[in-house]
């Protein structure tokens, strides 16, 4: 009878582990590049909190990435930085209903290369002659693109900086054109310029009639849709939003 005991707790052991090991998810998380940094830390934080789901990550423009998830690219969560991708992706039905949510904020910045650069010290000066090439990410596509398009449009300088634009896939793109010293300045969001800290610095806060909000959801099509809610509540969980304080994030 002991032995009979004994086969039961072994058999209770193998089952509980198995059903831990099933549980266990792979989740693929596109986001808005200038999220790179700060989900690295947060999936790396997930995955101690969560053991056994493993994290990828695919950084890029938000219009991109909505149009790699309506082509079938296998993402369990999307994190987009602004409202008007997400809205792309929700009016596609690419999204888990009732999964939405903000969960973070930004501002725009306005940067020059931190040496040899023109003196600039607000959009105004966007007009110089001096200044020959602006960095934006492309409106069409990229959310950094249309926050400084707007801003241009509200000063009424978009007629003039047009023209000097050079439009980038991504903020981090246009961050590294400044850094270069490929462009004379450039739209950045606040929280990219400590990635360049010593190459970059900044010149003016862009104000925008739009707040910068991130939004995030798990994917209608993900294969692993507990684990694709899973992640989404850590992000807004106290350590994730911790995580992103860390890397300059304001709160939703």
């Amino acid at each position: 009878m002991c032995m009979l005991r004994k086969v039961g707790v072994v058999t209770a052991l193998l089952l509980g582990a198995a059903a831990g090991t099933a549980s266990a998810a792979d989740i693929t998380v596109s986001a808005a590049a200038s999220l790179t940094n700060a989900f690295k830390d947060i999936a790396q934080a997930y995955e101690q909190a969560h053991v056994g789901d493993k994290v990828q990550l695919n950084f890029g423009g938000s219009d991109a990435l909505v149009q790699q998830i309506a082509k079938g690219a296998p993402v369990d969560v999307f994190a987009s930085a602004d409202q008007e991708a997400m809205d792309k992706a929700e009016s596609q039905k690419l999204l888990r209903l009732g999964s939405r949510a903000n969960f973070a904020s930004n501002r725009v910045v306005l940067i020059v290369p931190a040496s040899g650069g023109a003196e600039l010290h607000g959009l105004g000066d966007l007009t110089q002659p001096g200044v020959k090439r602006v960095t934006l990410g492309n409106p069409a596509s990229v959310p950094i693109g249309r926050y400084a398009k707007h801003a241009l449009e509200q000063a009424r300088l978009w007629a003039a900086v047009e023209p000097k634009a050079i439009y980038a896939t991504s903020v981090r793109q246009s961050l590294d054109y400044v850094a270069r010293g490929e462009a004379d300045a450039g739209f950045v969001y606040a929280t990219d310029v400590a990635v360049q800290k010593d190459r970059v610095k900044v010149v003016a806060t862009v104000p925008t009639e739009t707040p910068v909000s991130y939004p995030i959801a798990a994917t209608a099509g993900s294969a692993q849709p507990e684990a694709g809610r899973r992640f989404v509540a850590f992000v807004l969980t106290p350590v994730g939003q911790a995580i992103l304080a860390k890397y300059g994030f304001g709160r939703p």
